[in-house]
């Protein structure tokens, strides 16, 4: 208010204050959601030792995520008397939260199918060794594509330019590597992370096409069929 939004009313900061209160709530209500019932289960006996482990990392990744949300929104709230730009959090903290949410989301539901749904047993073939390190590396792109996208956030990266395939006039703009030194472009430079942001998705669909394809050569049950062209839908969709 002192820096920059000097007009704003009391409805409006009100609309931001519960915008940030649900958020919060909403997340020690997940909180709650985990640990509860994992006590419980423990007390009665339901979980055997391998799951007890996982459901222990999993309630600390839980409190893990609620002191990075935290320690995020703090940087958002310090004084930078040299800065008159649009109060923002640090797009560092911001990239490990969602890094945070994204690994506490997807093993939870790891744990949830194995669980739920019956384990195939197929023949250890080199197709199908291929397929899984394959999977996996296109798991570890998505995800760095998903961080580097909190970093376009976290920098308003995506004002910078919006047009494509090009960016304004050119293919590489002229900026791409204005800060020195040049390693800073990758995480501050608006551009630059733009730049990264677009060519990490198009890896990250191009790869998922490619997983798809390479899956229709080799005999699969229904259920992995389906994960497979449901990736490939949501990757074109996204």
């Amino acid at each position: 208010f002192n820096s920059l939004n000097h007009d704003m009313t009391l409805p409006e900061f009100k609309f931001i204050w519960y915008m940030e209160y649900s958020h919060r709530m909403w997340g020690r209500l997940v909180g709650l959601a985990y640990i509860l019932p994992a006590a419980y289960f423990w007390h009665r006996g339901w979980l055997s030792r391998p799951l007890k482990g996982r459901v222990l990392a999993l309630c600390g990744l839980v409190c893990f995520q609620g002191l990075l949300g935290w320690y995020m929104v703090k940087s958002g709230l310090e004084e930078k008397p040299d800065s008159y730009d649009i109060p923002r959090v640090s797009q560092y903290r911001l990239a490990a939260h969602l890094g945070s949410a994204l690994v506490l989301y997807s093993a939870s539901l790891w744990t949830g199918l194995s669980l739920l749904l019956p384990q195939h047993k197929l023949p250890e073939t080199k197709q199908l060794l291929r397929l899984r390190q394959y999977a996996h590396g296109t798991t570890a792109l998505i995800f760095l594509t998903a961080l580097s996208g909190a970093f376009v956030a976290g920098l308003d990266a995506g004002l910078v330019y919006n047009s494509f395939p090009k960016m304004g006039e050119r293919w590489i703009p002229d900026d791409l590597l204005a800060f020195s030194p040049m390693l800073r472009n990758m995480f501050e430079n608006p551009t630059t992370v733009q730049f990264d942001h677009r060519i990490l998705g198009i890896a990250s669909v191009t790869a998922v096409t490619a997983l798809y394809l390479f899956s229709r050569k080799i005999p699969l049950p229904q259920r992995t069929r389906m994960a497979v062209t449901s990736l490939l839908a949501v990757a074109c969709m996204q």
